[in-house]
């Protein structure tokens, strides 16, 4: 479907990293019932450049700013600066895609102001996978929900949790558990690493039930997500290897679950829960 009113849907995008970038590239080629109408982000002037020369021209503006010229605004930045994108885009009432999942793990208050503005918060699957199963099982009694990160040392370097404990992975020989606890606090300890452990979360049993592990694996060069959930349904296991992008936190599939998701709001043929 498109609009309701039959016109397409425009999309602002704040921030314009691996996965901001390959978003909008994808829109400006082409999908049926989605236009570009915004960007947002840190040096405005060099994204603009950047995206001219792929031959799209679009409006710079600020993270304010984008929910006034989107219907959908997709948030892509450094988890800092979420609620400057978020709460701007609620209040608005506009769909809201954030990538930076963990997030609304630390805003929790702006998902009931969605509820009163009639906004809608839609995260899209990024670098996991089986979150339909989850939200299916969570239909039913989900008894316990596992997750289990392993990523190349590189991708965690800087992970606040790493920093605070003083905890290195520079020259590693062997797997390194540098992390056990509940979603809440790995998504607080690896804001640019775990937000799929929110995801995962707010599909099941919560973030304080729902648990993680990260490891550092210098024998990996994919970042792997294994999810183990039991539930009065089923009970099921799943591994996904992710091939990183040109920013080794992150997945190249994160784009496309993105775009994926994008475009799932205006098909007229939807697959999945």
């Amino acid at each position: 479907m498109v609009a309701s009113n039959g016109k397409s849907l425009t999309v602002g995008i704040a921030g314009l990293g691996a996965v901001g970038m390959a978003v909008a590239r994808r829109i400006a080629r082409g999908i049926p019932g989605l236009s570009l109408s915004a960007v947002s982000t840190r040096d405005a002037a060099q994204a603009v450049l950047r995206l001219r020369k792929d031959g799209v021209e679009v409006a710079a503006v600020t993270l304010a700013g984008l929910a006034e010229r989107a219907d959908i605004v997709l948030e892509a930045l450094p988890a800092k600066h979420f609620r400057e994108v978020a709460e701007p885009a609620i209040d608005a009432g506009r769909i809201f895609v954030p990538l930076s999942v963990g997030g609304l793990l630390a805003n929790s208050d702006l998902i009931e102001r969605a509820a009163a503005t009639g906004a809608r918060i839609i995260v899209p699957t990024g670098a996991l996978i089986g979150l339909d199963a989850v939200r299916a099982a969570a239909e039913g009694e989900i008894q316990s929900v596992r997750m289990i990160s392993r990523k190349p040392p590189a991708a965690l370097v800087g992970a606040p949790y790493l920093v605070e404990h003083g905890i290195s992975v520079d020259r590693l020989n062997g797997p390194l558990k540098v992390f056990e606890g509940t979603a809440r606090e790995g998504a607080r300890g690896f804001p640019a690493n775990v937000n799929v452990a929110a995801a995962l979360a707010l599909a099941g049993i919560g973030p304080d039930r729902t648990r993680l592990e990260v490891w550092a694996d210098p024998a990996i060069e994919r970042n792997t997500h294994t999810i183990e959930v039991e539930a009065d349904s089923a009970r099921f296991r799943m591994t996904i290897e992710n091939v990183p992008s040109e920013n080794p936190r992150t997945g190249r599939i994160t784009a496309l679950s993105a775009i994926a998701c994008l475009r799932g709001l205006v098909a007229p043929l939807r697959v999945g829960t």
